[in-house]
């Protein structure tokens, strides 16, 4: 069956060009097509897409206000949010909105159309860079508060090596990369990493990193000169 797609952006070209890319797959079928929050939010209830792209920074309704309504209605798809990053400082807010991810709005079309298929299949999607500078930016708010050193309740149920994984996640790394950093098999890490999911009622890789944050398990790099 096609994966249906609805894009969500509020300039025209692209809009098109996203469409284009995305409907010249086979198992992709662009389903509609948005200009603004509030139109992504109805056609979303129409067409029933699978997985909506959306952009952050629209009239009417922003995207981060968008996703929050999508997911939160029953049988919600999945969101992917394209972002400029430099300009859109309220990205980590669309995660907590219920985003299952975000990439550069630069993207590469494989990289797009990857993405897609990831978090259809109900997984996440994080450009690595951008989510250590942009949490490392924008979350110290959130962990404002957190007792250095504490070991939150809701982590006890983790053993010592799921924390850590559970750490590591919210860096960005991928299962690839963390196996590498702590010298066990990438099938190790998937099980570790489906652990820590299961016992934390988490949805994805997405919710891990914003908790890991949150109950101060990781903390916020210094955002670089450039931001």
């Amino acid at each position: 069956m096609s994966l249906r797609v609805l894009v969500a952006d509020d300039q025209g070209i692209v809009r098109a060009g996203f469409a284009a890319v995305i409907d010249a797959e086979e198992d992709m079928t662009v389903v509609g097509e948005a200009a603004d929050g509030a139109e992504a939010v109805r056609l979303t209830v129409e067409l029933a897409p699978d997985v909506v792209v959306m952009d952050v920074r629209m009239p009417e309704l922003d995207g981060i206000a968008a996703t929050r309504i999508i997911t939160g209605r029953p049988d919600a798809p999945r969101v992917l949010v394209l972002t400029t990053f430099d300009l859109d400082a309220y990205v980590f807010d669309a995660l907590r909105s219920g985003a299952s991810g975000f990439l550069l709005k630069d993207v590469y079309a494989a990289e797009l159309l990857q993405g897609i298929r990831v978090v259809a299949a109900g997984e996440s999607v994080l450009a690595p860079s951008a989510t250590r500078r942009l949490i490392g930016h924008y979350a110290s708010g959130a962990v404002a508060g957190t007792e250095a050193g504490r070991a939150p309740g809701e982590l006890d149920s983790l053993t010592d090596r799921e924390r850590g994984v559970l750490a590591l996640v919210a860096t960005g790394l991928n299962n690839t990369e963390i196996a590498a950093h702590l010298g066990i098999t990438v099938g190790t890490v998937k099980s570790h990493v489906n652990a820590v999911l299961r016992k934390l009622g988490l949805r994805d890789r997405v919710q891990a990193t914003i908790l890991a944050y949150d109950l101060g398990l990781t903390r916020p790099n210094p955002p670089g000169p450039h931001l």
